[in-house]
């Protein structure tokens, strides 16, 4: 008898030991192979383990104490046992040998799995112990060793070559660098033309032609191999051959899901996740959906969940009408935030859909055969997906662990008109029973894929584009496009964000971004001109278009948004009173928007498959090639070098082909996972440039200056903008009169009234900057640390005459009291130590900042239309009785947020005021809590 047995450690507390469940899957007698379902179970004493998890292998702790130091990492440690495989005659001898005392178990080796995001916290929020959470029970369990996605590229046909060359076939670094270039960038002619120079065949390299260094190159090892297939409908001729260009879903599914670019970034467990009293919901395994399907599948198993995309814009238009568009992959193993990034391929192109025309048919049927053609050739592409969906199929992971793995369709993002073609529903009511003609939908034998359930709400088209094609024109009617051109103009520009100099009516398609640029500013723009329950329910609609982008949702937050959405329709009934919803007729007097009523359903979307942000369609695939059979060669070959450079890079380095998971505590930043995992290998190697990705986030947090609770950090460059001022000199520069009597108030106040020797105002130096950086936690994600912002305090010049400042909150403490106060950095400076003198700690230590402050004059609940603060120039009355901004100087890590003020135009906006000027010319302002996602959650909370 042949046994191989797999352990889980199972979180199942019973008379204080955890229970541990070994089932056997199959063994072989006499030729014959059955499945053994009833297996014993046996306890061991594992007390230093905790629920969810288990603590550091080899120690077992057992006083209470010890229990409590061993409190969850969050690690999931699985350990698998490997047989002798001797014949045993049943499974009580198997576990008779196995309890002998010279049982065969072999040493236990731990197998380390990424932390869900949902319980990585920063180190600020250490020990506070508000997040717990369980997984499934009987999820994710390791059925033995396979080589992941580069490890397999060991078993190539000319492996045995690259263990003596590791560039085989090409001679070096430096030709296959070049190889990859003119791959690359280069026509098949022009690098003919390139490879036929004199000064190239001196140099020599090993490939003559193009043909012999395509053929090298289509010699490297690869993934899923594109593929093309001509396909007919019987009785339907067509313009053009149908063709399919396609690779295997599944493939590609397998070759994602045993990347190590992503060890660090996966996800196999479905979890609950309870943050205070309620449930948290952010990825698909925090969401309900993940744990109904993993009850029904084997013990064991590892849910796969697919998410496909498409966008019907043509990618290819050729001589004689040849077009296709794409269709994408991935899986929701991978970490969101990972997943979104265009730049970490972790979408996979599986398709591309031809769109064939149809001889001599009619219009209505030119559609039904176009969505037949499409259904079918999802049948293909995705035919082996739902195999493994159905009966499952063992696939490795980055680390190498062999998984039981089953590939259910959980999310497919697109636009509405293809969510109704996927639907099998047509949008004209004559047609019988609204159904488009589609007997056979792909769908239809895909186990636990159900349109009602994997066509998402969906952000881009759903959201952004619906804004811009109903709310914003409604704004365009009842302003007028004239006066909110000059709004928006007059805006004051921010380092970061879109400003619309040219004004925004003129625009007939806007990019995702330059959409919620647009939402950014548009309430606080139309206030003053339209009716108060206009600007309610334009601002109800874009706080559940922020609150729908959220990452990470609670309960509460979900009928949050839920309320913002009933908040809308409660006084969307003035905009209809205001004549702005109008068609190509006229003046429209209902809501019948297609988009609109999909908002209802994001609540439940949410609760189903996680935060709705997880699913945008805001990403682009370009290809442009001439044949069907040059783009196969073409996709193949641009896979293969970008797969070998990686391999080869690991290889010169002696580094695994496993990406080993990173253990540490540690505040991390926006970064590429293949680009960190090269750093981590070879940290100082120049060669790391041929790796292209984003720029990495700077952490400020590592060596800039931190605030007191260490919740901020700050930025200025090494060399000032202006060195060794007087202070008379930046009180002209700055048009600053009070800048010295703000200096002293400072100085005295932080000295406690004693004054010091190593400074004087009359005779000391300053130096001065232009800008300084700030840099925040992520409100969603603690743990996660935000791109830095500009913060701007320019003096004033010709293209500023009254200077280029920003605004944001500082926070002071006053007896046992915070407070929060709004302001205008007007100078960022430090004064300079005179030689041999030593300046005391509130001089020398940080910065400081010559600030402005504004005062809160109305907050959100007195002008529930707006619901933002509103906040008034403060002055004070000076020798001669005349009116001056009330100013103050502060150390920079006062500051905890930059924020947007908005100016309270009223009817008019002053035609004489533009961008450059709108921030000293008008008195009172809109403190914006949309100028982005961040900002949005972080001024929920009072100021005052």
């Amino acid at each position: 008898m042949r046994l191989e047995i797999s352990v889980r450690d199972l979180p199942k507390l019973k008379d204080g030991e955890y229970t541990t469940t070994v089932e056997g899957y199959r063994y072989e007698q006499q030729g014959a192979k059955r499945s053994l379902k009833d297996f014993a179970t046996f306890s061991l004493c594992w007390q230093c383990s905790t629920l969810g998890s288990l603590a550091q292998a080899g120690e077992s702790p057992h006083s209470s104490s010890d229990y409590e130091r061993w409190q969850p990492s969050f690690w999931a440690i699985h350990r698998r046992w490997q047989f002798c495989q001797i014949d045993l005659p049943s499974a009580e001898a198997v576990l008779e040998h196995l309890q002998a005392t010279n049982g065969c178990w072999p040493p236990v080796q731990d197998c380390r799995i990424p932390v869900p995001p949902a319980f990585l916290r920063s180190t600020s929020e250490a020990g506070k112990d508000r997040v717990f959470g369980q997984y499934h029970p009987s999820s994710g369990y390791i059925f033995g060793k396979a080589p992941n996605t580069l490890e397999a590229m060991e078993n190539d046909q000319y492996a045995y070559r690259r263990r003596h060359a590791p560039f085989y076939p090409f001679q070096d670094q430096a030709e296959f660098d070049l190889a990859k270039f003119l791959c690359e960038r280069l026509t098949q002619s022009d690098m003919e033309r390139f490879l036929k120079l004199e000064w190239v065949r001196r140099a020599g390299p090993s490939f003559s032609s193009k043909d012999q260094l395509l053929a090298w190159v289509a010699s490297l090892p690869t993934g899923p191999k594109w593929r093309s297939t001509t396909l007919e409908m019987t009785g339907y001729p067509t313009i053009q051959p149908i063709n399919l260009i396609w690779r295997d879903g599944l493939e590609v599914v397998q070759d994602l899901f045993a990347n190590p670019i992503f060890a660090n970034h996966m996800t196999y467990d479905p979890h609950v996740v309870v943050d205070g009293n309620e449930r948290e919901y952010s990825e698909y395994f925090t969401a309900q959906q993940a744990f109904e399907i993993q009850d029904q599948l084997p013990e064991g198993a590892t849910i796969v969940p697919m998410i496909v995309a498409s966008d019907k814009t043509p990618v290819t238009r050729h001589t004689g009408g040849l077009e296709m568009h794409p269709i994408f992959v991935t899986i929701a193993n991978i970490q969101s935030d990972v997943r979104m990034r265009a730049t970490c391929h972790a979408w996979r192109c599986v398709a591309y859909m031809p769109i064939p025309k149809f001889v001599d048919v009619h219009p209505d049927y030119q559609t039904i055969l176009s969505q037949r053609l499409f259904h079918k050739c999802m049948d293909i592409v995705f035919a082996d997906a739902k195999v493994a969906a159905m009966v499952g199929k063992f696939m490795p992971d980055p680390a190498g662990h062999l998984r039981h793995c089953f590939t259910p369709l959980v999310a497919y993002t697109a636009d509405l008109p293809e969510q109704q073609a996927i639907a099998c529903v047509s949008k004209e009511e004559a047609k019988a029973h609204s159904l488009s003609g589609i007997h056979q939908p792909f769908w239809r034998n895909w186990r636990h894929s159900d349109p009602s359930r994997f066509l998402v709400g969906e952000i881009l088209h759903t959201c952004h584009k619906f804004f811009f094609d109903h709310p914003f024109k409604w704004c365009k009617e009842s302003v007028g496009k004239d006066e909110l051109d000059l709004r928006f103009r007059s805006h004051h520009k921010r380092v970061g964000t879109r400003h619309f100099s040219s004004g925004v009516c003129q625009m007939k398609q806007m990019t995702g971004r330059e959409h919620r640029d647009l939402q950014r500013t548009l309430v606080p723009s139309i206030t003053g001109v339209v009716p108060p329950p206009f600007v309610h329910a334009i601002r109800a609609l874009i706080d559940f278009i922020y609150q729908a982008q959220s990452p990470v949702y609670s309960d509460t937050s979900v009928d949050s948004m839920v309320a913002s959405l009933k908040e809308f329709h409660d006084q969307k009934h003035a905009i209809l009173d205001a004549g702005a919803r109008r068609g190509t007729k006229g003046t429209l007097d209902n809501f019948i928007i297609p988009k609109l009523e999909l908002l209802q359903s994001f609540a439940s979307f949410t609760k189903d498959t996680g935060a709705l942000i997880q699913w945008t369609a805001d990403r682009t695939s370009r290809q442009s090639r001439t044949f069907t059979e040059q783009i196969v060669d073409i996709l193949n070959r641009e896979e293969s070098m970008r797969r070998f450079q990686l391999y080869l890079f690991l290889r010169m380095h002696d580094s695994p082909l496993v990406n080993a998971i990173v253990t540490e505590e540690q505040e991390v930043t926006e970064t590429d996972p293949a680009l960190a995992w090269i750093a981590r290998v070879a940290p100082n190697d120049p060669n790391q440039r041929c790796f292209v990705g984003p720029r990495p986030v700077r952490n400020h947090f590592l060596k800039g200056i931190l605030s007191s609770t260490a919740t901020a950090a700050f930025h200025v460059t090494v060399t000032p903008d202006r060195a060794k001022m007087s202070l008379n000199e930046i009180q002209q520069l700055y048009a600053l009169p009070d800048f010295g009597r703000a200096l002293s108030n400072y100085i005295t106040k932080a000295s406690g009234s004693q004054l010091t020797t190593a400074w004087r105002n009359d005779r000391g130096r300053l130096k001065t900057w232009n800008k300084f950086r700030l840099q925040l936690h992520s409100v969603f994600r603690s743990r996660m640390i935000m791109p830095s912002q500009v913060v701007q305090a320019a003096p004033p010049s010709e293209q500023f005459p009254l200077g280029n400042c920003d605004a944001v909150i500082t926070q002071s403490i006053h007896g046992d009291q915070t407070v929060n106060r709004i302001a205008q950095v007007r100078v960022v400076f430090q004064p300079i130590a005179p030689r041999h003198v030593t300046l005391p700690h509130y001089l020398a230590d940080v910065p400081l900042l010559y600030v402005q402050y504004y005062e809160i004059v109305g907050d959100p609940g007195s002008q529930p239309a707006i619901s933002m603060y509103t906040v008034a120039r403060k002055y004070w009355e000076g020798p001669t009785g005349q009116r001056i901004r009330l100013g103050a100087v502060i150390p920079l890590t006062d500051v905890t947020h930059a924020v947007e003020l908005i100016p309270m135009y009223g009817q008019g906006a002053d035609r004489t005021v533009g961008a450059a000027t709108s921030m000293e010319v008008y008195e009172r302002f809109y403190l914006n809590n949309f100028s982005d996602k961040e900002v949005y959650h972080s001024l929920r909370s009072d100021l005052h």
